[in-house]
């Protein structure tokens, strides 16, 4: 194990989303062969945190999370979804794209105590080796890179947009999808996970999950 490990600590959707991110996966990879599937190692979520943290601090990290999880109402967390969006990630011609989440306030506030909670064991300076690679996707590129060491605090309180991500298109097949009518629907979470990243901040290895009461 590197020093550093990219983590991501999510929120594991229904599968009334899970089916919806699924459906639009497929169709979308009619457009880009090449892109990702939604699968076991690249589950759909969304995003609380990402940060690079001590590899040795793993455990610790796990316990930050738990604790977390304890003092917060987390059926209070209301999430829903109101648009399909996407990003330039880097390859001309295609868009990531993405299921864009509303959160509430009570979201905002279990952020930044996960936040608190894990910044004894964040460092800085992380690189490709604290990624998840393999023989089907060796290469972590520099904008998930800075993606990840930048998070925070670009995406605290105000800033944070959290999402679903679905996939890549080309630039032409979003702009079909994304002028379509959208149906809006409630995301329930079911658990929540550290997962250790890959490439295109893709969950890639769930490290530790713990499910949540309905």
């Amino acid at each position: 194990m590197t020093d550093l490990t990219a983590i991501d600590v999510l929120i594991n959707p229904d599968d009334n989303a899970l089916d919806r991110a699924r459906t639009l996966n497929q169709r979308m990879r009619r457009s880009v062969p090449s892109g990702f599937a939604l699968d076991a190692t690249h589950a759909p979520h969304i995003t609380t945190l990402q940060r690079f943290v001590r590899s040795a601090d793993l455990d610790r990290v796990f316990d930050a999370v738990e604790k977390t999880i304890a003092e917060t109402d987390m059926a209070a967390l209301s999430l829903r979804a109101i648009a399909i969006r996407h990003a330039d990630w880097g390859v001309p011609g295609q868009g990531l794209a993405v299921f864009q989440i509303k959160p509430n306030p009570a979201v905002l506030g279990y952020q930044a105590r996960l936040l608190a909670a894990i910044s004894p064991y964040v460092a800085s300076g992380g690189n490709a080796a604290a990624f998840v690679t393999d023989a089907a996707d060796p290469y972590i590129n520099p904008t998930t890179i800075a993606w990840v060491e930048g998070f925070v605090p670009a995406q605290l309180g105000g800033g944070y947009i959290p999402h679903i991500t679905v996939g890549f298109a080309t630039l032409d097949d979003l702009s079909e999808i994304e002028a379509a009518p959208f149906d809006a629907f409630d995301v329930h979470p079911i658990s929540v996970a550290v997962y250790h990243l890959g490439n295109n901040g893709t969950a890639r290895q769930q490290l530790k999950a713990w499910t949540l009461t309905p």
